[in-house]
Formats: structure tokens, C-alpha cells, sequence
């Protein structure tokens, strides 16, 4: 057993480090098996050497990242255990990164994972950009927080968002109302993304302006979309030729953002997936950049990673018994 101490600067900046209830510090507590006690500005950290060595790094990236203004989750603190753990530790500082956009409640959305610069970093510097990975990486979010960034920066003077009509595996049947009313389900969680940035109001003045839309794929078909953010969510339900279709609406100056999730394909049976077609035709094209995420990317509720894991090392079983 040994113990190191740490100099804390500021009582605050020991108060975000624990957070709420100390929830923050027994996280690192129970992965490293150490304590942590805080005994005025001195942190002391005690435990297995290799133990200590790892938790410490971990207190150090965390304090890093407050000086910088970021500020402290369960999330965040679980990623950077993950980089520590791998060795990548120097990376972290990385993640304090500059405000994509504030939304309509003052909240500033930030990239929260390597991953997640690494997308946002290709959506500024590319004109086409393809996000590929599992639920809860933020792919659809933080490509609508570009684009109303962009928007407000008077960058482009469209925002269009649009997604295959597909049913996850159920069939809807019918549904009552105009066509709008229809294909709204299939768009809901567009719909979300663009309330949270810009507010109900806001989005229904800019939609009856022509400013936004957001339509189903099948409404792209024989347009051409100049001065446009087009961004085409769920994109492993596409067929080859309705991404071909898509990829051939592009403008000048506009930028366009493909996401989806190859292990969750609702395509019928021997249908290919055009966005699995679009990584491997378009991957040595310059101007466009395919960003992959893992489940290190995900952002929601920790099962939710747990749970990727699990059907990834599934599914690998699963090959191998083939």
C-alpha cells in the first residue's frame, strides 16, 4: 500500500471533483479499488501502487479539464478512466474543446469523446461526411448542432434533414392525417434534435420560411440543394441507388453529413445497405471522410454501452461457430 497526495488550488475546483453526493470520486474508488480523502487542499489517494498510479492520473486529467471550464459528469469521468486505462491519457486534454452551439435553453453542446471531435472535426473540414456507428454516439445530435452553427453563421441558408422511411422491424399500417402527419414518425427524432437547438418557435418560424425541412428521403429525388446543411440520418436503411440519389443532390457550397449504424439494418432480407456500399465506394475520395465510433463513443446511460458490448461479443461468437 502507498499513498500520494495531490494539491488542490481551489476548494471548488475539490468540490466539482467529487461532485454531487462524492458520486464522481467513488467512481474512480471502485474501478481502482483506492481511497480518496481530501483533507484541505490536499487530495491523498492510497492503494496498490499501480492502482494509485492510475487513479491519480485519472484526478489530474479530471482537475486538467475544470481548469479549462469543462465541466464534470458521470460520463466524462468514466471515458477518462477508459483513456487512462489504455494508456492514451495525454489525449484527454483534447476534450476541452470549443462550443459547437448553444441551444435554445443556454446549454452549450460540446464534443464529449475523442470520437466525437474527431466527427466534428471532419464535418468542418470535408464537404461530404459519413458517421458510422452505434446508438447513443451522438452521430444525428452534433450533426444538427453543426449545422444550426452554421446556419447562424450565415455559412449556409438551408438546413434539410431527411431519413428513409423505414419501419424498425414492425409494421405501422395505417396511419391517419395528411402526408405530413404520416412520415412524421419516421422523422421524430430529427424533429427532436432541431427543438432542443433552436426551440419549438423558433423552428416553426424557420420552417415557414423555407429556412428547414425536414422530409423523407423519397421527397430528394431531382433536386439540387446549393447553400444547403443536408444531413441524411439512419442511413443504413438506404438501398444503393437511393444513396447514389442522395449523394447526387449536392450543390455548391453545401455540405452534406450521412449517419448511421451497420448492426442495425431493417432492410428486407438480400436488400444491400447503400451506406455499407457508400463506405467502401467513396473511402479514397478526397473531400470526403467516413469517422467510425465505438461503444467508448456512446453518451447515454452506461447500459447502454454494457449492452453494445454484449451484442458485439455476441455476434462474434456467433461467426466463430459458423
Amino acid at each position: 500500500m502507498i499513498e500520494q497526495i495531490l494539491n488542490i488550488d481551489r476548494m471548488e475546483q475539490a468540490v466539482a471533483l467529487f461532485g454531487t453526493f462524492d458520486e464522481n470520486v467513488r467512481l474512480i474508488q471502485n474501478e481502482y479499488m483506492v481511497s480518496v480523502v481530501c483533507r484541505g487542499s490536499e487530495l491523498k489517494v492510497t492503494g496498490e501502487p499501480e492502482n494509485v498510479s492510475r487513479a491519480v492520473k485519472v484526478i489530474e486529467s479530471l482537475l486538467g479539464l475544470l481548469n479549462k471550464g469543462e465541466a464534470l459528469s458521470e460520463q466524462n469521468v468514466r471515458y477518462c478512466m477508459a483513456l487512462v486505462n489504455e494508456g492514451n491519457e495525454h489525449r484527454i486534454e483534447q476534450l476541452a474543446g470549443d462550443c459547437i452551439c448553444i441551444t435554445s435553453k443556454g446549454r452549450p453542446v460540446k464534443p464529449k469523446t475523442l470520437g466525437q471531435k474527431n466527427y466534428c472535426t471532419a464535418i468542418k473540414d470535408n464537404t461530404v461526411t459519413v458517421g458510422v456507428g452505434p446508438a447513443g454516439t451522438g452521430k444525428t445530435y452534433l450533426a444538427v448542432a453543426m449545422a444550426v452553427a452554421a446556419f447562424r453563421a450565415r455559412e449556409i441558408n438551408r438546413i434539410i434533414l431527411t431519413r428513409p422511411a423505414v419501419e424498425a422491424g414492425e409494421k405501422l399500417g395505417f396511419l391517419p392525417g395528411d402526408l405530413q402527419s404520416k412520415v412524421d414518425p419516421y422523422l421524430r427524432p430529427l424533429y427532436d434534435a432541431l427543438f432542443d437547438m433552436l426551440g419549438a418557435e423558433t423552428y416553426q418560424k424557420y420552417v415557414e420560411r423555407g429556412n428547414i425541412e425536414v422530409a423523407p428521403l423519397a421527397y430528394m429525388r431531382g433536386r439540387t440543394l446549393d447553400d444547403s446543411f443536408i444531413i441524411l440520418d439512419e442511413a443504413q436503411n438506404t438501398t444503393p441507388e437511393q444513396m447514389k440519389m442522395f449523394l447526387t443532390r449536392l450543390g455548391f457550397n453545401s455540405k452534406m453529413v450521412i449517419t448511421g449504424d451497420i448492426t442495425q439494418i431493417d432492410l428486407p432480407g438480400g436488400v444491400r445497405s447503400g451506406l455499407k456500399d457508400a463506405v467502401r465506394i467513396l473511402k479514397d475520395i478526397d473531400d470526403i471522410e467516413t469517422v467510425f465510433f465505438s461503444a467508448k463513443d456512446v453518451v447515454r446511460n452506461k447500459l447502454v454501452q454494457d449492452i453494445i458490448k454484449a451484442y458485439e461479443a455476441a455476434s462474434g461468437k456467433g461467426r466463430s461457430n459458423k
